[in-house]
């Protein structure tokens, strides 16, 4: 074919394409990165963290082939963790990697189209923020945010958007939990009447980087670009990589584990955030000069916000000085409970029929239950939120770029596991009950915004 009528054809059908485009809501630009099942998805990595290395990246590699996704470049701040995700991965993917020292170069590279965000934990809301405005589709490791600021800012520029977010919350892909919430959802379970959640280990190690700390220069990084919107401080390489030891930088505990086992409990509920949060606890064993606390114990009131006659309580408790990393979370009705460590229905601590009979009303005692026998899929660990979990919720983020349906933790998860978490924060910052402002969509401590 000439080329002149080649051009004019396929002109011809662009053109035709983007008044289609037009007509149903789409932006040129969008148009344009519509992705095709034959299209191959190139995604570019933002922090080669040791949650990317260990766990994201092998979960990437066990669908990529199959989803005819790439990976092709790596932005991280320090020279070091750079050139080894550059290394790693162009190993793994059978040739050359990009390097890129920001995000800005990274976006730089027009032709990226997703990203998967695995910085420091108070970076996620605002990285998802770059790759929006980027265009990009993006996994989002938790904790998605831990200021109101950050939290507002990035839920906004998602829903503005018509990209695929997946929130790092691996829980809401695992077959155990998806049949635990239709249980609930389907009135099998009763109403909730309350949540005991607990994460103990015994790691005097976790979340500390010392050998790392000793070899890190500041010249072979970018201080003040890793602070981002936080108050400026010296440079500190325990802050740059032990960053979950140190408020404002993480809150530590909160939004490493409780965010994970918090988000169920709105998953199951259909509730958004607790009406009040109060919290005790402190460093009591590795005084290490960290900020955040090695124990805590939160207690949560949750219901619908306008009727404190109904609702329930949840519990969370964690210490890093005993325990065996056994993460328990059970949840209780009047009939028994629904326990996520065995991943069973029971009617232990039901109503049962004498003392029912003292009042005149019907026993409540539920089935006994197996969660693995109402699913054909292969059951995940309940318990670490581990590989299986995470290999399944890569996969649901792939597909989910491939048909644009939202995936199974869109950004209200992420958002509203936030509000959990600063609540926290702010109630074990200052020693008060903390609440949220619906109308301001703030964190409040007596008649104060919490800030930090």
């Amino acid at each position: 074919m000439p080329t002149n009528r080649r051009e004019f054809i396929t002109n011809s059908a662009k053109a035709i394409a983007g008044v289609y485009a037009a007509s149903v809501g789409f932006s040129a630009k969008s148009y344009a990165r519509i992705i095709g099942a034959n299209d191959r998805v190139r995604v570019g990595v933002v922090g080669f963290s040791d949650r990317f290395r260990h766990s994201l990246l092998p979960c990437f590699m066990n669908h990529f082939k199959q989803q005819n996704f790439d990976m092709v470049a790596v932005s991280d701040l320090w020279k070091t963790r750079r050139e080894e995700g550059v290394a790693l991965i162009k190993e793994k993917m059978g040739h050359d990697i990009t390097a890129c020292r920001n995000n800005d170069e990274l976006y730089a590279i027009k032709n990226i189209d997703a990203v998967m965000i695995s910085t420091a934990d108070f970076q996620h809301a605002r990285h998802a923020i770059e790759a929006i405005k980027a265009g990009c589709d993006a996994y989002v490791e938790k904790p998605f945010a831990e200021t109101m600021e950050d939290n507002r800012a990035a839920l906004r520029a998602v829903r503005a958007s018509d990209r695929i977010v997946q929130i790092g919350s691996q829980r809401r892909s695992g077959s155990n939990y998806m049949a635990a919430d239709k249980f609930i959802r389907e009135g099998k379970f009763g109403a909730i009447t309350m949540v005991e959640l607990t994460w103990n280990v015994n790691q005097p190690g976790r979340w500390r980087r010392p050998a790392l700390v000793a070899s890190l220069k500041k010249e072979d990084t970018d201080w003040n670009r890793f602070l981002l919107n936080r108050p400026f401080e010296a440079w500190d390489p325990r802050k740059y990589l032990e960053y979950r030891l140190f408020w404002p930088y993480s809150s530590g505990i909160p939004g490493q584990w409780m965010s994970h086992q918090i988000d169920t409990v709105h998953w199951f509920s259909g509730l958004k955030h607790p009406r009040s949060v109060v919290a005790n606890g402190g460093i009591y064993m590795w005084k290490d000069g960290r900020r955040n606390w090695d124990t805590l114990t939160a207690v949560f009131d949750y219901g619908p916000a306008n009727d404190a006659s109904t609702g329930f309580q949840v519990t969370f408790g964690s210490r890093m000085h005993n325990g065996e990393e056994r993460p328990a979370e059970i949840y209780y009705s009047n009939g028994g409970e629904l326990n996520l460590i065995t991943n069973k229905v029971s009617p232990k601590g039901g109503l049962t029929e004498n003392f029912a009979a003292a009042m005149n009303i019907p026993p409540n005692l539920l089935p006994e239950l197996n969660l693995a026998d109402t699913t054909s899929q292969v059951v995940a660990s309940a318990n670490t939120g581990g590989d299986t979990l995470t290999s399944a919720h890569v996969l649901n983020w792939m597909e989910c770029i491939r048909s644009r349906k939202q995936p199974n933790a869109p950004v209200e998860a992420g958002y509203y596991h936030s509000i959990a978490n600063i609540m926290t924060t702010a109630a074990s910052r200052t020693g008060e009950k903390a609440v949220f402002d619906e109308k301001s969509q703030e964190v409040m401590v007596g008649n104060k915004i919490f800030k930090y």
